[in-house]
């Protein structure tokens, strides 16, 4: 069996990072532990920066611990020739990225708490072929995945 591979967006990464409880907290422990693996890009890490500076400047150290103690997978941000063929896999033009990036690692699942662009829109994990999930979800499927 292979060890699951989550990719995490900035959303996912940032509730993980600032909370000591909850499924993207539980998520980052699992990969500490080595019983997954996170996968992120490196503008999943310069977003969730920016959005810790902006909203929560004192958990910057903890982030910055986080990323190095979770071993995560960390990849390039795509090129826009990666990007071109899929601008249209999600509305909002800045989440392109983030989608291209876990097609391109191949991970087994997306997971966000953004549900205007990314749940509540079926045709992006339709088109991107991607699992797409909150953390929670994102948790269970890991514990059925390890059964």
């Amino acid at each position: 069996m292979s060890t699951p591979d989550l990719f995490l967006d900035s959303s996912a990464l940032f509730a993980g990072v600032v909370s000591s409880t909850g499924a993207s907290r539980a998520l980052l422990l699992l990969a500490e532990a080595k019983i997954i693996t996170i996968t992120i890009s490196e503008q999943v890490i310069v977003e969730t920066e920016h959005a810790l500076a902006r909203k929560i400047p004192r958990a910057i150290p903890a982030y910055r611990k986080a990323l190095r103690s979770s071993n995560l997978r960390i990849i390039p941000t795509p090129t826009l020739a990666d990007i071109a063929p899929h601008l249209d896999i999600i509305a909002h033009q800045a989440d392109v990225p983030v989608v291209v990036a876990a097609m391109k690692a191949q991970t087994d699942y997306l997971v966000t708490l953004n549900r205007k662009h990314f749940l509540d829109n079926p045709a992006v994990a339709q088109n991107s072929g991607l699992r797409i999930g909150m953390p929670g979800d994102a948790l269970a499927w890991v514990r059925d995945q390890l059964k």
